[in-house]
């Protein structure tokens, strides 16, 4: 019996034999017009329209029980803002709400929400009032206190211009420079002051001494100078944890630098400018306390990072007796605490003065 192979096989088969086949023309023209039509059905097929679902139609009840669920969640989302904003001001109200409590001798002091919390006299050394003032804690930005101190002993030139370094902008977390800028020294000085730019910290230290390693144990040398027992330095800006110093230590160290009127007055200013090569630079200056003027600030200096919490050395100047006292708060809980606390100790300071230093006065008095 005869075998009739398809066309393909024996096409295939000639192309591996290396043979020339002769296919009839009528039978190549109908494979090739089945195919095409075959292709053609399938791309029909394959371009139908697909009937659409139609949408369900809502009844008017339908919409109805929609609008009214609808109301409700706005109406209950609404309810739940209003008791947020409640709990939020009873919460705000608290943390204004000064209290006190009877210490030791029966009288009324105050009872801050802060760690850590001091009153130090500067003219005589003594404390006024305390709360774990010797505890030793990280003290974040106002670590830039003793940076400002360590860098303008060096007589350095504040009209020289230097150029900022990746190393000094990287990680700044807080920084209004960018690499390459270009700046001058007394600008770097306002920016680590006013609005507590790490990156300008860094940078003091960098061109400074010798450079940060050296800067920074020139900052810990000074520490010990000043009798900053509980006080050590790890680096310029404050990000490090490592940076810890006391309440007591951070009074001795804001009345010591305040000395120095270019850093007291730089710390007094509210709002300012600086000039890059590139750009102008505006900021306000991070103590609050300087924008109510309820408060005569001589100096300050905030600070945080979370280990630390919110943090707050500042050099006041009581309205009637016209007495400076250095108020220092560390380890607040919010922005606004440190500032009303440093504000509840001013005022029971300024209630307290005839007496506290009055009795400070006799002290001195005696031989």
């Amino acid at each position: 019996m005869r075998l009739i192979r398809p066309l393909y096989v024996v096409r295939l088969s000639a192309l591996l034999l290396g043979v020339s086949v002769c296919v009839p023309s009528g039978v190549d023209a109908q494979t090739r017009s089945s195919a095409k039509k075959a292709s053609t059905t399938k791309t029909h097929a394959a371009t139908a329209k697909k009937p659409v679902a139609k949408k369900p139609a809502y009844s008017a009840s339908t919409a109805k029980t929609r609008k009214a669920r609808l109301a409700r969640a706005r109406a209950a989302a609404k309810a739940r803002e209003a008791a947020r904003v409640r709990v939020a001001a009873a919460a705000l109200k608290e943390a204004m709400t000064p209290r006190f409590r009877t210490d030791e001798s029966g009288s009324l002091v105050p009872d801050l929400r802060a760690a850590a919390a001091i009153a130090f006299n500067p003219e005589t050394g003594e404390v006024l009032w305390q709360e774990n003032g010797q505890a030793k804690r990280p003290i974040a930005s106002i670590t830039k206190v003793m940076t400002a101190l360590v860098f303008l002993e060096d007589n350095p030139d504040l009209t020289q211009h230097i150029t900022v370094e990746r190393s000094d902008t990287y990680a700044a977390s807080t920084t209004y420079l960018r690499t390459n800028d270009r700046i001058a020294l007394n600008d770097v000085l306002h920016l680590a002051l006013i609005p507590s730019d790490n990156a300008a910290a860094r940078a003091l230290a960098r061109v400074s001494h010798g450079g940060t390693a050296s800067f920074v144990e020139r900052m810990n040398e000074k520490a010990i100078e000043l009798g900053l027992e509980n006080t050590t330095f790890a680096d310029p800006s404050g990000l490090n944890a490592a940076n810890m110093s006391s309440a007591y230590d951070l009074s001795r160290l804001i009345s010591y630098a305040s000395s120095d009127e270019r850093i007291a007055s730089i710390m007094r200013i509210q709002r300012h400018t600086v000039q890059t090569n590139r750009r102008t630079i505006s900021f306000n200056n991070t103590n609050k306390l300087l924008a109510g003027g309820e408060v005569d600030v001589m100096a300050g200096k905030t600070g945080f990072i979370s280990k630390a919490g919110y943090c707050l050395a500042t050099l006041l100047r009581l309205p009637q007796s016209q007495q400076t006292v250095a108020v220092v708060v560390l380890g607040a809980q919010s922005n606004t605490g440190r500032f009303w606390e440093t504000r509840h100790l001013f005022n029971w300071l300024t209630e307290r003065a005839t007496v506290l230093f009055k009795q400070q006065d006799q002290i001195q008095q005696v031989p």
